[in-house]
């Protein structure tokens, strides 16, 4: 079921599309037909730049299951490591910066 509803959020990191690196603006989230997957309906998630033009953007689609199961890794990794960046925190410690276009 195609829900027409994308959410988009600001985002800060890199990603790698066909043109090399670049430096990721927002993420657009949507459930609906995919482009390329072979399923009816995928989870769809779109990393982008707008200000750098159509080819900065790298598109992912998802099974809802492997959706699913991404979301909980992802909360899995940041949960455990959220004791070290409150502790780097603490001692001053800097987040590293995203790389740029190469």
């Amino acid at each position: 079921m195609c829900t027409y509803e994308t959410e988009v959020l600001p985002a800060q990191g890199s990603a790698k599309g066909a043109g090399g690196w670049f430096p990721v603006a927002s993420v657009n989230v949507y459930f609906d037909h995919p482009s390329h997957a072979p399923f009816e309906h995928s989870l769809n998630v779109d990393f982008l730049n707008p200000a750098l033009g159509a080819s900065a953007r790298v598109a992912v689609e998802l099974d809802r299951e492997s959706a699913r199961e991404l979301a909980l890794a992802i909360e899995r990794q940041l949960e455990a490591t959220g004791g070290f960046e409150r502790h780097a925190a603490e001692f001053g410690a800097r987040p590293r910066t995203a790389p740029g276009p190469s």
